[in-house]
């Protein structure tokens, strides 16, 4: 449009043409930010063109030429830090919103970009100087045999500090799964209809299925977002007694995961139930007495197969070992929205719900529990 973009008022956008010598690239709008109120702080423009790769590439080519160059990577973030538009724990929450995968780790990322940890630890800071200052004042006088605060004040100041600290610290068990997803381990013997399970839950084929036990090749893992929290399950193989070595180290595997999970759903086939019920009840209980603190449910499939009677014996041979059962087909998709529901409720979303501050970072998690100490 002939316009001087550098002589432009900020927040305003401007219509007009890209040439490259006599040829027209495209027709733009350039939006002008100008320092310090733009996102680093400097004076910024953005071009925004028609979405064609070779438009933008033509661009970014003529740009290039004319002196400018790449951003590397967080180079934009890293601006707005040294400039103080945002302070570290701001630029972090930038990369985690990048690599938000779902609702609530969007959520805290988003919270913590608009400052939401910084206000925190703001606030203990100034905790922190309103105890130090008191102290200060007792060693200056100490001689003069004079209390400038109440021990009670100390100690409630105290108290207040630690909290604070202990809040924060204990809120990063739940970031931290937010942020990663929350494990799951799927155990239970070849071809009880573990991947079947998994690709109803994800609703689409994923693992491979065979009638041959044993097809699905590799562990299996996948992710699944359920009303906006990510769930990882991790496949395993069973855990029954067994002289065999092979299979003994895959027992030990097994248990590693288990070890890792927040979830465990131990799966069987009700059809072979009436032949191998004993079996089933020892692995459960194992699972129990080696994990007792760990939520364990019980997925009973091929349901659909069973009669009303049939499905009742093995509820109350069950019943004994106290765990949470859910009824399943997974080829029919039965109860598969009852076995999210349950997942969901191992979750402890209160504090997000709350819209506390939630801590997900290890770096300030490592910062907290030094502070603490």
């Amino acid at each position: 449009s002939g316009k001087d973009i550098s002589k432009q008022k900020t927040h305003t956008i401007h219509l007009g043409h890209i040439f490259d010598g006599e040829k027209t690239l495209d027709q733009v709008l350039v939006s002008v930010f100008k320092g310090p109120n733009s996102y680093t702080g400097e004076n910024t423009i953005e071009i925004s063109c028609h979405g064609s790769t070779y438009i933008q590439q033509q661009i970014i080519q003529l740009l290039l030429r004319k002196g400018c160059r790449m951003a590397n990577a967080g180079e934009f973030t890293l601006r707005a830090f040294l400039n103080g538009k945002l302070d570290l724990s701001q630029a972090e929450a930038v990369a985690d919103l990048i690599n938000s995968d779902n609702e609530a780790s969007h959520q805290i990322a988003m919270q913590q970009m608009r400052g939401g940890f910084s206000n925190e630890i703001a606030k203990l800071r100034e905790e922190l100087l309103n105890f130090a200052s008191l102290i200060e004042l007792e060693l200056d006088f100490a001689e003069e045999d004079v209390e400038f605060a109440d021990r009670t004040q100390f100690y409630e100041l105290l108290s207040r500090i630690e909290f604070v600290l202990k809040r924060l610290i204990d809120s990063f068990a739940v970031g931290n799964v937010i942020k990663n997803g929350i494990p799951v381990a799927i155990v239970g013997e070849p071809n009880v209809g573990k991947s079947t399970l998994l690709n109803s839950l994800l609703n689409e084929e994923r693992a491979i299925v065979s009638d041959i036990a044993g097809t699905t090749r590799d562990t299996i893992e996948d992710e699944l977002v359920i009303n906006g929290m990510s769930f990882r399950f991790i496949d395993t193989a069973g855990i029954r007694e067994t002289k065999d070595v092979v299979e003994s180290i895959g027992i030990k595997k097994t248990f590693e995961k288990i070890e890792q999970a927040q979830v465990v759903l131990y799966l069987f086939d009700s059809l072979r139930f009436k032949v191998q019920s004993s079996e089933y009840l020892i692995e459960i209980e194992k699972i129990k007495n080696q994990f007792p603190l760990k939520p364990l449910v019980v997925v009973i499939n091929k349901v659909d197969l069973l009669s009303e009677t049939e499905i009742l014996d093995i509820k109350k041979q069950l019943e004994p070992l106290n765990v949470k059962l859910e009824l399943i087909s997974a080829k029919n998709n039965q109860g598969i929205e009852e076995l999210k529901n349950q997942l969901l409720s191992f979750v402890n979303t209160g504090a997000l719900r709350n819209n506390e501050t939630i801590v997900t970072n290890t770096r300030h998690y490592d910062s907290l529990l030094k502070a603490l100490e």
